[in-house]
């Protein structure tokens, strides 16, 4: 690519469109439900048929993944249908009656919760609540095909800076803007990539961080999958910006769909001269390769993540010195997430000031979220900071099925806290976050209802750091694996007087005495949870029961001798042969037998079984 004249005459000849579009959602959500055959299925049809009209492609992920496989329609008019949970059978629906004889299907059309079929996604109550900034392009361009990026000014902000800016302006352009790093931690971009211009070296890297390690997240590998390009303009922008001609990209080998993309896309980068040697027909030259993790959640921290590219176990370095003076190979780095090089681009093209008009005053734009657990609307988000937990959950994610009340929401994955529904309006941005013992991280969003128990909940992410922890630094080795043990006797019924104290006290003490971000942050969801649900632990301990009846060892199953006829379906599928009794008589559980396995109180047709 020599000159943004080129690049303007390939948007143009992409501009035409067909008298029909179908894509097909084709990310790892898409796939796993089955989006393949559907894909298969269309164009099959399509080729039969001979409809010279249609173009079949595959796009992104979407966002509504709980309604998976989605096809959509979009006309030369400029219309849109949105047709979701689609299999082979409505995709011969869908090109007969659609495409052939011009009625769409309107069974098949996405519909708001209680209201009828709608037209498109874009029509939704959750999808008018979102801004999307870093999604903008995630299921609406073929990720396969750079000239579908292209067509949506891709490749115009790289060709901008390096024609019309000097790398001073462009650090300078995201101070102003707000940026901040969107990998948890929430600091400046602008000032990150300022003090890597700064350092003297004749050797400096650009890396992007896309190990995405938190259960429950997938934001990163969403925008990996859906719009690779972005990453790779942006990782150029910012080798421009502090005087790097090499980019590495960390992803996780669980990720083959995102890396089968972004190899094609940099194969193709590559071929239209957008990456290699005198981009844009000036002397800047940038390259990327890929590097594969093997999925340890430690090298999402940033010195570990460079010390895995090197090729050495990952483990965490001590800081000072900082990446941005001696990071990979000992050289100036900077090293952003996924999402915040997503932003990038669109700044470059908007300005400063259009992105720092959306979200707080001290957090500016927007946030993905993968929002999971006990919520109707699972899927991905891109909300504008400062919008509400309760709008969140209840209006994107349309509220907590089958009547449940809601409990708590954790944020930030293991690093992260709980927050608890006396804060469900509070303003999301990273300090607000902070202040109620919780924290933004990468994105995961997972909630919680009444029927949780938080002291679990506590357990199961502390195990997860006990499970990730590299051992490197005796408190997060040691520490953690203290805590967990705790835990594990609290919830076995075995608590003793004090032990909250102690835990507190292990866990300041290892938020203090850690090495890295994974350590100093693993106990924060103990922390949260004590600190706002305090009287569950003290059940565990105290009364030797679990509030919320989750915890097996603080459980017993019971027959109400009133409810029970007597018809045996109970004892015969006790796997423990705990259940006894006579016909059209009430049966018993024999304590000391029961597994509490719960399938007695499963198969149960009249509600006879209880727990307590």
């Amino acid at each position: 690519m020599k000159s943004l004249t080129e690049l303007k005459a390939i948007k143009q000849k992409v501009t035409e469109v067909p008298d029909y579009k179908i894509v097909v959602g084709m990310a790892t959500c898409g796939i796993a439900a089955g989006a393949n055959p559907v894909f298969k299925e269309l164009k099959r049809i399509a080729d039969e048929k001979k409809l010279s009209n249609v173009d079949i492609q595959i796009t992104g992920c979407i966002g509504i993944c709980r309604l998976e496989p989605i096809v959509e329609v979009y006309t030369a008019k400029g219309e849109r249908y949105t047709y979701v949970k689609v299999d082979a059978e409505k995709a011969q629906d869908i090109i007969q009656k659609h495409i052939i004889e011009g009625k769409p299907c309107t069974d098949y059309l996405i519909c708001d919760d209680g209201e009828a079929c709608i037209k498109n996604i874009q029509e939704t109550k959750s999808f008018k609540k979102q801004i999307r900034i870093a999604l903008r392009n995630c299921g609406n361009i073929n990720p396969e095909n750079i000239d579908e990026y292209i067509k949506n000014d891709g490749y115009f902000a790289l060709g901008k800076v390096l024609t019309e800016m000097k790398p001073a302006e462009v650090i300078q352009l995201l101070l102003d803007s707000g940026l901040r790093g969107r990998g948890g931690a929430g600091f400046p971009t602008g000032l990150k990539w300022k003090f890597a211009a700064a350092a003297q070296n004749e050797q400096k890297y650009v890396c992007c961080n896309a190990d995405e390690g938190d259960p429950g997240a997938f934001m990163d590998r969403s925008v990996l999958e859906g719009d690779p390009h972005s990453i790779l303009e942006a990782m150029a922008i910012a080798g421009y910006a502090i005087g790097s001609d090499q980019g590495f990209i960390y992803v996780r080998a669980e990720y083959p769909v995102a890396v089968k993309r972004l190899n094609l896309a940099i194969k193709q980068a590559k071929e239209y001269g957008l990456l290699g040697n005198n981009i844009f027909g000036t002397d800047f030259s940038f390259d990327i390769e890929l590097r594969l993790g093997a999925g340890a959640f430690v090298c999402g921290e940033e010195t570990a993540l460079m010390t895995s590219i090197e090729g050495k176990r990952g483990e965490p370095r001590p800081r000072p010195p900082f990446p941005a003076n001696k990071g990979l190979f000992g050289k100036p780095t900077i090293l952003n997430n996924v999402e915040t090089f997503a932003n990038i681009p669109v700044i470059i093209n908007k300005g400063a000031d259009w992105f720092n008009k959306i979200g707080t005053e001290k957090s500016k734009g927007t946030k993905v979220f993968a929002v999971g657990g006990k919520i109707n609307n699972t899927g991905l988000i891109e909300i504008p900071m400062g919008m509400t937990l309760r709008e969140v959950i209840y209006e994107i994610g349309g509220g907590i099925p089958n009547g449940k009340a809601f409990k708590a929401a954790q944020t930030g994955g293991p690093s992260g806290g709980c927050i608890p529904a006396e804060h469900l309006d509070v303003a999301i941005d990273y300090d607000n976050l902070i202040a109620i013992g919780s924290m933004m991280g990468s994105g995961g969003l997972i909630v919680m209802d009444e029927d949780n128990c938080m002291v679990d909940i506590a357990h199961f992410f502390l195990g997860f750091t006990v499970d990730e922890s590299c051992g490197k630094c005796p408190p997060c080795r040691i520490g953690t694996h203290r805590m967990l043990e705790m835990l594990e006797k609290i919830t076995a019924g075995k608590g003793e007087d004090k032990d909250i104290e102690k835990l507190e006290r292990l866990a300041y003490s290892i938020k203090e005495a850690a090495l890295c971000g994974l350590g100093q942050t693993a106990p924060n969801p103990v922390l949260s949870t004590l600190r706002y649900f305090k009287d569950e632990y003290k059940a565990h301990i105290y009364q030797k029961t679990c509030p919320a009846g989750v915890c097996k060892n603080l459980l017993s199953y019971n027959i109400d001798a009133e409810k029970c006829i007597g018809c045996g379906l109970c004892a015969r599928n006790c796997p423990a042969n705990a259940i006894t009794g006579v016909v059209k008589s009430p049966y018993t559980i024999d304590k000391d037998k029961c597994i509490k396995c719960g399938v007695c109180m499963e198969k149960c047709k009249f509600g006879a079984i209880y727990k307590k």
